[in-house]
């Protein structure tokens, strides 16, 4: 997004909300930070339609697939999982329950 935002010479997430206002979106100042800083929890893909047309630019110039870190971040998961142990240092399994707790077949 940086570069982006240096070509329109926007250089405070101030001034890119203003920016995005012209084009309708209207996210707070903590959302538009969000996005300045290039970490933000979620953008809806109607939002993100709107960014791109403030910006003059595609999804593809401001996102990039990582999906490396992703399976990386999922193969730790796995060993971590597969490493659980109790504290006497057996390994934790999972274990079917008793039936005790579970709904019933609901009546005919």
């Amino acid at each position: 997004m940086a570069r982006f935002t240096a070509q329109r010479d926007i250089w405070r997430p101030t001034q890119l909300q203003a920016v995005l206002a012209e084009v309708g979106f209207t996210p707070s100042l903590s959302k538009v930070a969000a996005l300045w800083s290039g970490k933000p929890v979620t953008v809806r893909l109607e939002d993100l339609d709107k960014i791109c047309a403030a910006l003059d630019c595609t999804v593809a110039d401001l996102m990039q697939a990582e999906p490396e870190s992703y399976l990386a971040s999922r193969e730790h998961d796995e060993r971590r999982v597969a490493s659980a142990r109790t504290d006497h240092g057996a390994a934790v399994r999972p274990v079917p329950g008793n039936g005790r707790g579970l709904r019933g077949l609901p009546p005919n």
